[in-house]
C-alpha cells in the first residue's frame, strides 16, 4: 500500500480575504491579469474603502470552474504554471501514484441519480479512513454541484467539495467511480456522464493542480475511452497512471495531444484565465470520441 500524499503546502484558510497582489500570487497570475479580470467583471471581487478585495472561497470556486471550462491550449498553459509552482512541494512530478489505490476505485456503480452517485463515492472515500466526516463530505459535494455542475463534455465529471477545508481530509487522495449506466449530471453538452473523479485535497493549490492535471489527461490522451473498457479496478488504475506519465512527459517540451499514435502541437496563449467564449468545453468532447 502506497503512503498517502503529503506535501509541504500550507493549509489554506477559505474564509480569508486577499488583496490584488495576494490574489495574483495565489492564482499564478500577474497583477495586470487580475486588474484586467476585475475591469471586465470576470472575477468575483468587492470594494472596501476604495480597495479591491477578494474572498478566497469565492476565488477558489471561480478558479475550479474556470479550469473545467478551459480549452486545450489554456489548460496546457495553466498546468505548466501550476506544475512549476508545486514541483518543489511534492516528492515527485507525478501525483496519482500516491493519491489513488485500487480500493479507491468503484468500477461498476449502480447509482442512477446525481445524489446517489455523490453518496456512493463518499462511501468509497470514507473507507480509506482519511475522511473526517462522511456526512459533511456529501453535503459539501451537493453544495458544489448546486453552485455549478462539475460534469464536462465527454462523459466525465470532476467532483470536489464546495471548499477544500483542511479538517475534512486527513490527507489528499482521489476516488474514481464508473457507473454501469450513464446518468445526466449537468454537462453543458446535455449528454450523460459515466466517469466520476472525486478530488479530495486538503489544500486549494494542490486541488487546482490536481484538477488541471486530470482534465489535461482527459484531453491529451485516450484516457476516457480506456477507462470505459477497462475490466476491473486494477486495470482502471493502470490506465490512470499511464495517462499521467504521458502528460508529465510533455511538460519539458512542446505540448502535444497523444492519441492512437497521433501527435498535434498546441499553441500557448498569453494568459489562461481570460474568457473562453462559446468554444469552451468542445475539446474534451472531441477527446472522448474514439479515434478515426
Amino acid at each position: 500500500m502506497r503512503p498517502p500524499l503529503r506535501t509541504e503546502t500550507s493549509l489554506s484558510m477559505p474564509y480569508r480575504t486577499l488583496n490584488t497582489d495576494e490574489a495574483a500570487q495565489y492564482l499564478n497570475l500577474t497583477r495586470a491579469d487580475i486588474e484586467r479580470l476585475c475591469k471586465d467583471r470576470d472575477i468575483p471581487f468587492e470594494m472596501r474603502g476604495g480597495r479591491i478585495v477578494f474572498r478566497q472561497r469565492e476565488i477558489d470556486a471561480w478558479a475550479s470552474q474556470r479550469i473545467l471550462s478551459f480549452n486545450t491550449s489554456r489548460l496546457v498553459e495553466y498546468h505548466r504554471t501550476s506544475s512549476r509552482e508545486t514541483r518543489t512541494l511534492l516528492r515527485r512530478e507525478t501525483l496519482l501514484p500516491e493519491m489513488i489505490r485500487p480500493d479507491c476505485i468503484a468500477a461498476a456503480m449502480t447509482a442512477k441519480t446525481k445524489a446517489s452517485v455523490l453518496r456512493d463515492l463518499a462511501v468509497v472515500a470514507d473507507r480509506t479512513g482519511l475522511v473526517g466526516d462522511g456526512a459533511e463530505l456529501v453535503a459539501s459535494l451537493l453544495a458544489r454541484e448546486k453552485l455549478c455542475p462539475t460534469a464536462v463534455p465527454g462523459g466525465a465529471a470532476f467532483l470536489h467539495p464546495r471548499q477544500q477545508q483542511p479538517y475534512l481530509f486527513q490527507s489528499s487522495f482521489l476516488v474514481l467511480g464508473r457507473t454501469i449506466q450513464p446518468i445526466h449530471f449537468g454537462s453543458p453538452d446535455g449528454q450523460p456522464t459515466d466517469l466520476f473523479f472525486l478530488i479530495c485535497c486538503q489544500d486549494e493549490k494542490l486541488h487546482l493542480h490536481t484538477l488541471a492535471r486530470l482534465c489535461l489527461m482527459s484531453l491529451k490522451t485516450d484516457l476516457l475511452a480506456q477507462l470505459r473498457v477497462a475490466p476491473d479496478a486494477a486495470v482502471l488504475l493502470d490506465c490512470l497512471l499511464a495517462a499521467e506519465r504521458a502528460v508529465v512527459g510533455t511538460l519539458s517540451g512542446v505540448p502535444e495531444r497523444v492519441m492512437a499514435g497521433r501527435r498535434h502541437a498546441a499553441p500557448l496563449p498569453k494568459s489562461p484565465w481570460s474568457d473562453e467564449g462559446p468554444a469552451a468545453g468542445r475539446d474534451l468532447a472531441a477527446a472522448a470520441r474514439p479515434p478515426d
